[in-house]
């Protein structure tokens, strides 16, 4: 044996079926059982380690005749100045032996050394627990030992790592195959629809943003992904979806879901900016900091033993402090009840509790304002005939109006009402963190709201009607007649009753009407503690269901 200073030396006959065959595919498939891959053999020849018939032999495309005699040396001493450092950091290991490592990777830890980030890197963190793993020792690429697929810097979760060249080489084949399973979890923005489907899109560089990638039109390669949705978030803001890729393009789910209009929670380069706005005004205590994406379960075959082998791993806390913040809304309340009995007390005693309300008449009273949309409207529709000089509405004219003449009160309430309801969902939303909110629209049910899904429960305010029509109306100003119009244009305290699931009794004492608002206050509040451990069990149930859906599904 030749001493060329190496680890390992190989002499070897090129023979018949070497003629016409490059010296460096020659060794690459002659030593790929030995873990040792064509660009390592590429490297040594070009270093002066490869010997013809005894001489020196540097150019790997030399083309061989069948008769040499070939050797090729594994230099001992080739440490590259600029290999990563091994770097003392833990790592969340959930399977190891000699040939391969799965790792828990966290979000914020780039997966090997590039351009810019030339350390604290997962790299880094493997080379200090297995020092084994470096190239000088391996055989493997130096900047990335044991890498064979990697996750973006900012997505969480299970990458799996090669112990050395030979099992770098299967699972490398392995994916290229793609005989490696993968599944991910996203939060993406709004709901999709289909709720699960196939995204073909060919990937490329972004045209005129290099460092950005895009569904191209020509020259990209073949991306393939899958989604199913798991879940919506009850104001249908963002949903969980399970993505499973089936091509292993840089930033495929997150180019991909953002293709088609549903970009990940987060996402600072394929994100919605509006989206996120407005996202952040009902969650302004939970927020995306990264993109939402996970890789969940992941399947591949043993490199040594061609074992079958599934992993799972459960979001981060920052995955479910975001999936939790858009699970808990608010128990929404509607306040019904007969003109006059006593709803804006009521809404008083609620208010003075520091429950968040909404008042129907308050949100008329500011669109009558002068610029709001409902003064708009109605200068527009009528002419400026109930309108002041200020361009508001003149409410006394336009209420004696309503009165006079019903298809001018019908029309009115057709453009109105709807506004009303956008504030009210809007109120709903900004209070999506509180137990519950309550708000007092007097015709919620002649809307229709309570089959809408606008409110989740309705309390009705009953009241005697000789005292809503006697006291109470005249210490409101109101005759009789005005109270028989308004009466009129509502349903009946009968039917208001039977779609309302409590009762708060107005018997004219305001110390007993606050205590009937307490009592029915504890109720929601327990209703609403009820909701939230309901989707504590939700979640604790969700990633053993997931997994599974995903192991049956293989």
């Amino acid at each position: 044996m030749t001493d060329t200073r190496g680890k390992r030396h190989w002499q070897q006959q090129a023979g018949d079926n070497a003629y016409g065959v490059r010296l460096d595919k020659f060794w690459a498939e002659s030593l790929s059982g030995q873990g040792v891959s064509r660009g390592r053999v590429r490297e040594w020849i070009e270093s002066g380690h490869a010997l013809v018939d005894g001489a020196v032999e540097t150019k790997g495309k030399r083309k061989l005749t069948g008769t040499e005699l070939l050797e090729l040396s594994e230099p001992a001493n080739m440490v590259d100045a600029d290999a990563p450092q091994p770097e003392n950091m833990p790592l969340r290991v959930l399977f190891e032996d000699e040939h391969v490592l799965v790792i828990d990777k966290p979000a914020g830890l780039t997966t090997h050394p590039a351009p810019g980030c030339p350390d604290n890197t997962l790299v880094n963190r493997l080379l200090h627990h297995w020092p084994d793993m470096a190239g000088e020792r391996s055989g493997m690429e130096a900047s990335r030992p044991g890498i064979v697929h990697r996750l973006d810097k900012d997505t969480s979760g299970l990458i799996a790592v090669a112990r050395t060249e030979a099992d770098r080489l299967a699972l490398a084949s392995d994916f290229a195959e793609r005989r490696v399973s993968k599944v991910y979890l996203a939060i993406v923005h709004g709901c999709p629809q289909p709720p699960v489907g196939g995204i073909n899109a060919p990937m490329g560089r972004h045209p005129s943003n290099k460092t950005r990638m895009a569904v191209v039109e020509k020259g990209g390669r073949e991306a393939r992904s899958r989604y199913s949705t798991l879940w919506t978030d009850p104001l249908g803001r963002a949903s969980l979806v399970a993505v499973r890729i089936f091509t292993g393009r840089t930033h495929q789910i997150r180019v991909h879901m953002a293709h088609i209009g549903h970009p990940l929670l987060g996402d600072a380069v394929y994100g919605s900016t509006e989206a996120s706005r407005l996202l952040a005004q009902t969650m302004p205590d939970v927020v995306a900091e990264r993109q939402m994406l996970h890789a969940f379960w992941l399947r591949f075959f043993h490199p040594d033993s061609g074992e079958q082998m599934r992993f799972t791993c459960e979001p981060p806390k920052d995955f479910t402090r975001v999936l939790r913040g858009l699970n808990r809304t608010c128990l929404r309340v509607g306040l019904v009840g007969m003109p006059g009995c006593g709803k804006s007390t009521t809404l008083a005693a609620l208010r003075s509790m520091h429950i968040p309300v909404f008042s129907a008449d308050e949100c008329v009273a500011a669109l009558y304002e002068p610029g709001q949309d409902g003064a708009e409207m109605i200068r527009g529709r009528f002419g400026g005939r109930y309108s002041l000089e200020n361009g508001g509405v003149d409410k006394r004219v336009l209420f004696a109006a309503m009165l006079e003449a019903d298809d001018v009160r019908r029309e009115v309430m057709d453009m109105i009402h709807p506004m009303v309801k956008h504030a009210c969902g809007h109120f709903f939303e900004e209070h999506a963190q509180e137990p519950f909110a309550v708000a007092e629209v007097p015709l919620l049910l002649e809307g229709g709201w309570h089959t809408e899904g606008v409110v989740d429960e309705i309390v009705y305010v009953d009241c005697p009607d000789e005292l809503r029509t006697g006291p109470f109306r005249k210490s409101r100003g109101l005759s009789l007649e005005t109270l028989a119009a308004f009466d009129s244009w509502q349903w009946s305290a009968d039917d208001k009753r039977a779609c309302c699931t409590h009762v708060i009794n107005n018997l004219g004492d305001k110390e007993a009407l606050e205590s009937e608002v307490q009592r029915v206050v504890q109720r929601f509040r327990a209703v609403a503690k009820d909701r939230d451990t309901a989707q504590e069990q939700w979640m604790a149930n969700l990633w053993p269901d997931l997994t599974r859906e995903l192991d049956g599904e293989e």
